[in-house]
């Protein structure tokens, strides 16, 4: 009776367990529903893998079966010792012949891809006026944020990616600090950021992000790299061509304007403790000490993983430490001539730095 009850255990174990995984579908964060051709790439090797270890524990299963059930003692006796197959080339051939098959049969279509992925020779084409034809991103890790630079365009963003669909989006990775890893779960990817050297690779978007949940795609960091890396996520906008295009003249143009008189006590704030680590225009380059905060306003969360609401902003220019721990941004004790912000300095912060856009 125990044991069918812990059969029964074990079998609602694996109901819910299942129910459970359903919900790691999400369009704007899941490997299981690709976003592009590499993330659909991807994918298709993951199915690939999938179906030659579902064959191989099939294939075992079966074996260990049919060995129970023809030599059980019930059937043969207790004193039949069945053939002994120790030592047999046949099986011996058979059992290192079909693994290294199945291998080659997963190492074919992996090493296609790893290369064709790694081909960024199309990067440095230019037009017949001398402009680069492809989209290319630097991107910068830091902890515990990212900061993304459109060499070509003249723009920089932190926290923020937005990219154009229907075409090939380079990347130059690298570390300002620590390894991490960028990824882009929906997209593909997930390639190392390093302080040595530069990784490449591209992307492809397929669809505009504007119908997903929070209207973006999430990307994260995929490399352990401190006491906060799990909040070391950046969202991802994707934007047909002339939208992007519409973008990129935005971000190059528009100028931090406080408006009203709040806005206004803010903006002396922030230029007297916060300007000499945050940027507030897009145009420029990159190597900021702090994020820029161009888009502030237009992000969805504050500080990479809290709802972006006032409340949460107040709270984390405060006692950034509590929030993020190891991050870079300093207390505002060091700031403030030894004390925290008040609630007046803080509400016209506020004010001011969700009034910081370019999308609006």
């Amino acid at each position: 009776m125990m044991k069918g009850l812990k059969k029964w255990r074990l079998f609602s174990l694996l109901a819910a367990l299942t129910i459970f995984l359903s919900g790691c579908g999400e369009e704007y964060l899941s490997t299981l529903t690709p976003a592009g051709q590499v993330g659909r790439d991807q994918f298709n090797l993951l199915l690939l893998s999938t179906a030659i270890m579902t064959l191989v524990v099939i294939v075992v299963v079966i074996i260990y079966v049919l060995a129970l059930v023809k030599f059980r003692r019930k059937k043969v006796g207790e004193n039949v010792i069945p053939k002994q197959v120790e030592g047999s080339h046949t099986l011996e051939v058979i059992w290192t012949v079909i693994p290294i098959l199945l291998l080659i049969v997963l190492a074919i279509p992996t090493v296609i891809y790893t290369y064709k992925h790694a081909d960024v020779s199309a990067m440095d084409h230019v037009d017949a006026d001398g402009n680069k034809t492809a989209v290319t991103v630097n991107v910068t890790a830091k902890l515990y944020w990212w900061e993304f630079e459109y060499p070509d365009l003249g723009v920089v963003t932190a926290q923020e990616l937005v990219v154009p669909t229907g075409e090939k989006v380079y990347f130059n990775l690298k570390a300002a600090d620590v390894k991490h890893s960028f990824w882009i779960p929906a997209a593909g990817g997930k390639l190392d950021t390093n302080v040595e050297n530069v990784n490449q690779f591209y992307l492809e978007f397929d669809k505009e992000s504007a119908g997903l949940k929070d209207g973006v795609f999430y990307g994260k960091c995929a490399e352990l790299c401190g006491p906060s890396h799990a909040l070391m996520d950046f969202k991802v906008k994707t934007l047909n061509r002339t939208d992007f295009n519409a973008w990129v003249e935005s971000a190059k143009t528009t100028e931090a304007v406080a408006e009203g008189d709040l806005a206004t006590q803010g903006e002396e704030i922030f230029n007297t403790s916060c300007i000499a680590c945050h940027a507030t225009s897009a145009a420029g380059s990159a190597g900021g000490v702090g994020p820029n905060l161009a888009a502030f306003g237009d992000r969805n969360r504050v500080a990479g993983f809290m709802e972006h609401t006032e409340e949460n902003l107040k709270n984390w220019i405060n006692d950034p430490q509590s929030y993020k721990p190891g991050n870079l941004m300093p207390q505002p004790e060091q700031l403030n001539n030894g004390e925290k912000f008040s609630d007046e300095q803080l509400d016209a912060l506020a004010e001011y730095l969700m009034g910081l856009s370019i999308e609006k």
